[in-house]
Formats: C-alpha cells, structure tokens, sequence
C-alpha cells in the first residue's frame, strides 16, 4: 500500500494506491483516515513531499562503504544532525543550486522512514511499531561547506536539499529493499539496505532517547558509497523497491 500527498484545488490531499486502483483519503493518515472514492483523474494534481514533519532527523556514515570513501572513522553509536523542514521538496520539483555560495554540491540517495506515532524512548524491539512507513530520500549536501565549517546545518540545509517522495509505502520490511541512484540515466548508487551498520530499529530506539518523534517526522538512514557532485540541469533518480523514484532536476537558485 503507498501513500501519496498531492495538490488538488488548491489543497494538500492524500491519495491511496492499491493493486485495484488509485482512491482519495479522507481524513490524516497519522490520525483517523478512510479509503473513499477511486480517483477519476490525475488532470490538475501535482506531488507534494509525502509528509511535512516537525524535524528531520539524518545519519552520518551509517554504511561502511561511504565512511570509507569519505575517509571517515566508523561511528560507534549512531551519529545523527538535524535538517530543516525548510529543506523539503517533493518528487518532481527541483533542487536549487546555490551559486556563489558553495562550489561543490553532491547527491545521497538514502532510504527515509516516516514515522506514525509519537515515540519517546522507545525500544529497539518495538520500534518500527512507530513507524508510518517509508519513502525515498536525497540528503542534498554542499561538501566544501560541510567540511569548511566544521559541522554540517548550513551545508545540509540550504532549502531545496531534502528531496522527499514520491510516496509513503507502508508493508515493507527495512532491511531487505535496495537503494540506487542514477544521475542524467547513469547507475552511481546501488546497496542493499541491510548494509545499514545501524538498523532502522537501532536508530529510531538512539533519536528517540534524545528527542521525540513526531507523527510525520522524518529519518534519514544514511547513504552508500557512491555520492557524487551535480550540476544545474541535471537530473538525479532516487529509486528504492517497493517504493518508487524519486526524480529531481537542478536548477541554480
């Protein structure tokens, strides 16, 4: 089952894809909702990201590979940063190239969890009890930035630099689905995500314990080896099974 949040008649709406069809939600998917009438057409509906969280909450060098290609230590406990909720676009929309203001930008295509109820020091065992379901993510990031200052807000949180979509799926299992990022058509990313060194369930147990999850927020699991720089008019894919693509085009800003 996905969840879909689209634009029609000037409101955010969320659409319900089943094998059978595609039907309109009534009511909040972190709340009370019902399937109601099948969609007639998509004319006039546009994607929104799949959720609009409080905070988003990403992990740094959480598969070995990328530690390694950035000639970084393997963390011992998970190592998470906030990203802005300013930065999230959905599917199809673009990524803005800040020009004059960094000079290396880069891709991370990652597997996203939304979460569905609050959690509060939760569990490791009943974490993924918590979760709405998951999405694809690119944790956009200015590289020159990230490493000239030392940390990593201002070069992970330009607006535009968290691309999220384009659906929320919700019967998958997290560690057996496979992340792939291909750039103008060309595969640079491809992992399993039970290459995770710390799964999802680990994660949401460590953030939990240092600040709460909302309904709608948003986990960032870490990228693979295979990050690389864009450009403006290129085009960057974030495909996850089960889930979809997420497609992106940059633009300068």
């Amino acid at each position: 089952m996905e969840l879909m949040r689209v634009l029609w008649a000037g409101q955010a709406r969320w659409l319900l894809a089943e094998e059978d069809g595609l039907y309109w939600v009534e009511g909040d998917p972190f709340g009370e909702c019902s399937k109601a009438d099948e969609v007639d057409s998509l004319a006039g509906i546009s994607f929104l990201a799949p959720c609009a969280p409080t905070k988003i909450v990403a992990l740094g060098n959480n598969y070995r590979s990328h530690a390694e290609e950035m000639n970084s230590p393997l963390p011992e406990e998970p190592l998470f940063f906030l990203k802005p909720p300013s930065s999230i676009v959905g599917h199809r929309e673009s990524i803005l190239y800040p020009v004059g203001q960094t000079e290396r930008v880069e891709y991370e295509g990652e597997l996203a969890v939304v979460m569905g109820r609050r959690a509060t020091r939760v569990p490791a065992e009943r974490a993924l009890d918590y979760v709405l379901g998951y999405t694809c993510a690119n944790d956009v990031t200015a590289r020159d930035l990230q490493k000239r200052d030392g940390q990593w807000t201002r070069a992970k949180g330009f607006d535009t630099f968290c691309p999220l979509g384009p659906a929320v799926a919700t019967d998958l299992m997290p560690a057996e689905l496979v992340i792939r990022t291909r750039l103008n058509g060309e595969l640079r990313q491809e992992c399993p995500t039970d290459q995770l060194i710390f799964p999802v369930e680990v994660l949401l147990s460590a953030i939990s314990a240092a600040m709460t999850l909302e309904p709608g927020d948003v986990v960032l699991t870490g990228t693979p080896s295979g990050v690389g720089e864009l450009h403006p008019g290129d085009t960057v894919e974030i495909e996850i099974e089960g889930i979809g693509t997420l497609t992106n085009i940059v633009e300068k800003a």
